[in-house]
């Protein structure tokens, strides 16, 4: 007797439900999670924050409002560089004293390589802030996020 092709085994079946869960679980947490939560601005992270998130938006005016004027002595000899479109920034570590502060960050930079390059680089770098009148404000920025106030943005 000839078997014909029949039902799939219900073990099949309760793999392919469970792949099926799976993926839809995952796409609710991709969609879901939003936008980091914002940190306290007064703070020198929240400040770093306020930062990075202007420069990643073009937006040069808000950025600078987050600068401390005239500090960053390489903008007299660079331009100010269009940011990077796909950078990822992380907080990694904080360092308050009295007047000043540390804020290090992880920079990922997605898509990065050619055809056998890496697909993401990241890269630690800090920035420098100064207590100015009760407010915090950055006195050196990492260049791949350097903003020149008042330069106009080279290719």
């Amino acid at each position: 007797m000839v078997k014909g092709i029949g039902r799939p085994g219900r073990p099949l079946v309760l793999l392919l439900c469970v792949i099926a869960a799976l993926v839809l679980a995952s796409l609710v947490v991709v969609l879901t999670r939003g936008t980091p939560k914002p940190l306290d601005p007064s703070t020198p992270a929240g400040v770093v924050q306020g930062y990075v998130t202007a420069v990643i938006g073009g937006d040069e005016d808000a950025a600078a409002r987050f600068l401390e004027p005239g500090q960053d002595t390489r903008c007299k000899e660079f331009e100010s560089v269009a940011p990077e479109r796909n950078i990822r920034v992380a907080l990694v570590s904080t360092t308050q004293r009295e007047t000043t502060a540390d804020v290090v960050v992880s920079i990922s930079y997605m898509n990065v390589g050619g055809p056998f390059g890496s697909p993401e680089y990241a890269s630690e770098e800090s920035f420098d802030l100064s207590l100015v009148e009760g407010q915090w404000l950055i006195s050196k920025a990492p260049w791949p996020l350097l903003v020149c106030p008042g330069q106009e943005f080279a290719p």
